[in-house]
């Protein structure tokens, strides 16, 4: 009986999260490209989602090897900007099915994403109503934040950081550029037809990030620098903080023999704090 009822939750979460895939979102997100939040940064971030004094704030952890100094850190921060509480929803320490901290996260008006390994935030989060939620609240009118990875995790394909042409050893920027090179895995797909990657100018990830996008073609690809963000709404993104954005678009890439990669043609748009630009649908 148990092992019908998990399967049962198991194709429930994944039904609901797809009908909130297809539904339009009230919400926003606060995508940080990690580093230094300035106290300006965050104020913008209060008031995208409009915060009010009888609102809370989410903190999801679970990308955090320290998630308890990550949550005192961002308390510390946002305390003196604002009333709201906040609440520290570690589920790699409690179970994703349960309902009242889902039903928490559902009604949030700020889910907040720390930073940390994306790959060990979505194996705690897909497929599980805590997944779900988080995209009701975001379809609901909520603002879903995140820094570093958890700018990373936004994606559908999300950047795990790994070179398949080179799995013996992790670099923060790739080394080479060659086809078929980029690990992607199932993100949350908050952006469909975009991806993120984080810290970009700081670690000169330009590599990895045209790696992505001669993998993806078609796609959005945005390199979003440290104590920097973008703020989605729709299908616009304005840009927030002290540094840049990079957007790189081109059509299908060429690939020698060897497995180098060409392009004829590579856009890149670079935007500082309040350019706005569009992302695919």
């Amino acid at each position: 009986m148990r092992t019908i009822l998990a399967i049962l939750c198991f194709l429930h979460c994944i039904l609901t999260a797809e009908a909130q895939k297809n539904a339009v979102p009230a919400g926003n997100l606060f995508i940080i490209g990690g580093g230094n939040r300035s106290e300006a940064l965050l104020q913008q971030m209060l008031a995208t989602a409009k915060i009010t004094n009888t609102d809370y704030i989410i903190v999801l952890p679970m990308a955090s090897e320290q998630p308890d100094s990550g949550f005192l850190y961002l308390h510390k921060q946002l305390q003196p900007l604002t009333h709201a509480s906040m609440r520290l929803f570690d589920f790699n320490k409690h179970d994703v099915n349960d309902a009242k901290w889902n039903d928490s996260v559902k009604n949030a008006k700020l889910i907040y994403i720390l930073g940390g390994d994306q790959n060990r935030f979505m194996k705690v989060v897909l497929n599980t109503p805590v997944y779900a939620a988080i995209h009701q609240a975001y379809v609901n009118g909520a603002t879903i934040a995140g820094t570093s990875a958890g700018a990373a995790v936004m994606s559908k394909y999300m950047i795990t950081g790994r070179q398949l042409r080179d799995s013996a050893r992790y670099n923060e920027t790739f080394n080479k550029l060659v086809s078929q090179n980029v690990e992607f895995a199932e993100g949350m797909g908050l952006l469909q037809k975009t991806i993120i990657d984080q810290h970009f100018l700081k670690r000169s990830r330009y590599s990895r990030l045209i790696s992505a996008l001669a993998d993806k073609p078609g796609y959005d690809c945005i390199g979003i620098d440290e104590s920097t963000a973008i703020i989605v709404h729709g299908n616009t993104a304005l840009v927030a903080g002290d540094g840049q954005v990079l957007q790189f678009s081109s059509d299908k890439p060429g690939v020698t023999d060897k497995g180098l990669l060409k392009f004829k043609a590579i856009k890149i748009a670079v935007f500082t704090a309040g350019d706005k630009l569009r992302l695919q649908p």
